[in-house]
């Protein structure tokens, strides 16, 4: 007679879970104002390039499109196979993958199958049970059982679960985004290095023939001191010069092996010994174009990244809020029963449970309350967190762009600054050499050559490194034939 009574309030409890289990105590998202500017001052252009929060673009061999210089792209390769902290970020993409898997579980009922037998003595041989073994002074019963059944299962009526579950989700996607960060910077960082290594080979190079000069004028000189043309003084001065000429060589060797040990940091092979001809006019790095990708800051990870977060908190607002009202739980059984084992599966064995579980939250010392303020907070914090991203993002953007302007009126400034030192040092050579000119007059014009020549090479490593610089803002490259503003 209680068959049709269950089987009543199982349908009407799932369907009151069916009504229920999507609702969320979690308030409405709503993204926050970008805090920054609709343009920025600078672009490629020369004139305003409008912003945008649109769907992101992402690829992760955006970045084969930038860097064209075939070796580059092998470290590139290498370290995004190999290099520690990128391993490390997927292990946390996995990490937070796992625990949003656990969330997504206590949605739903955990099903478990068990059985039990037992045997126990009694004293005394009144109501002696079926199935009982009979002693003098007592008698010994068996229970055998097997049941399956849902064990603490919360229904969800006020979206805790829900939330959390929510909140873990938001948490995982975080994790990837942070991955995608890693790897851009990543990918930014080789480059970089790269075009470091290239600089450094060019400075060497030129190191090296100023020292060859000198070694030669030196012979010159002591050729002429000992005819008694000049004086030891010059002598001892170029001498003194093809010192400073050898130490600088030093130096910049001592700088190009720095970078080969960051490189092979960066694609996690000590062995790696990068070497490569390609010079600082080599179009290996291709500039950004007129125009800039209309998802141009939701390109960035980190942008991504902090907005993730941003909706995990506010679903643990609906958590926090959820513990505010009862909490109800389902512990169920259904299985067979007998004292003998052979009976186990007979007809008029079968058992049941059904114990239902309500706890109300009355007293709780303010615990809840306190629970409902750390997550509006930690909600406001990630607010902050996630204008600060695009603050940040907007200022490298604009910062790059306006850089590339500066650096290429620099590049241009500097390439004639440098070729009017190198015709004052060939004139300087020649008045030195009919004895038109005194030594200082020489050796004046060869300092400034040379400082103009390693300037020059550094503003080109710089216009290069912008270029880097630029495509780790935009967050990972563009694509101007396809996106434009």
């Amino acid at each position: 007679m209680f068959r049709p009574r269950l089987r009543g309030t199982t349908i009407a409890a799932a369907c009151v879970f069916a009504l229920l289990g999507g609702c969320t105590l979690a308030p409405t998202y709503e993204r926050p104002a970008a805090p920054m500017p609709t343009t920025y001052e600078a672009a490629p252009s020369g004139g305003d390039v409008p912003l945008a929060l649109a769907v992101p673009r992402t690829a992760d061999d955006d970045w084969a499109e930038i860097f064209t210089d075939p070796q580059l792209q092998g470290l590139i390769r290498k370290a995004l196979a190999q290099n520690r902290d990128l391993r490390l970020a997927s292990l946390r993409v996995q990490e937070a993958r796992a625990l949003y898997g656990i969330e997504r579980a206590n949605l739903l009922p955990g099903i478990r199958a068990g059985g039990a037998v037992s045997r126990q003595r009694y004293s005394g041989s009144a109501g002696l049970p079926d199935g009982a073994s009979a002693l003098p002074d007592g008698y010994v019963a068996n229970d055998v059982r097997a049941a399956v059944g849902v064990s603490a299962f919360e229904l969800d009526f006020f979206g805790r679960v829900r939330s959390l579950r929510d909140a873990a989700l938001q948490e995982y996607l975080a994790s990837e985004e942070a991955q995608r960060a890693a790897q851009v910077s990543l990918v930014a960082e080789v480059a970089r290095a790269y075009i470091g290594l290239i600089a450094a080979n060019e400075q060497s190079a030129y190191a090296f023939k100023v020292l060859a000069a000198r070694e030669a004028g030196m012979k010159v000189i002591r050729l002429r001191a000992e005819r008694g043309l000049i004086d030891g003084l010059d002598l001892n001065t170029e001498t003194t010069q093809v010192e400073v000429a050898r130490a600088a060589l030093a130096e910049r060797e001592r700088q190009r092996s720095e970078i080969v040990h960051v490189l092979q940091v960066l694609t996690g092979d000590v062995s790696t010994r990068p070497y490569t001809e390609t010079t600082l006019d080599s179009a290996f790095v291709v500039p950004v174009a007129a125009g800039l990708p209309s998802s141009l800051l939701m390109r960035r990870p980190d942008i991504r990244q902090a907005e993730a977060k941003l909706r995990g908190a506010n679903a643990n607002i609906g958590a926090a809020r959820a513990a505010f009202f009862p909490s109800i739980r389902l512990t169920t059984d259904i299985g067979t029963a007998s004292s003998r084992f052979s009976d186990l599966f007979t007809a008029g064995t079968g058992v049941w449970s059904f114990m239902p579980q309500i706890t109300v939250p009355i007293f709780e010392g303010g615990r809840n309350m306190r629970g409902l303020d750390l997550a509006t907070v930690r909600k406001e914090m990630a607010v902050v967190s996630y204008e600060h991203a695009i603050q940040t993002a907007f200022a490298e953007v604009n910062d790059a762009l306006a850089a590339q302007q500066w650096l290429a009126r620099q590049l241009e400034a500097q390439k004639r600054v440098s070729d009017g030192e190198r015709e004052r040092l060939q004139l300087a050579e020649r008045r030195y050499a009919n004895g038109v000119a005194s030594y200082l007059e020489l050796l004046d014009a060869q300092r400034s050559a040379f400082q103009a020549e390693q300037q020059l090479i550094d503003v080109k490593q710089r216009v290069l490194v912008n270029h880097v610089a630029l495509y780790r803002a935009l967050g990972g490259g563009w694509t101007p034939e396809a996106e434009t503003s």
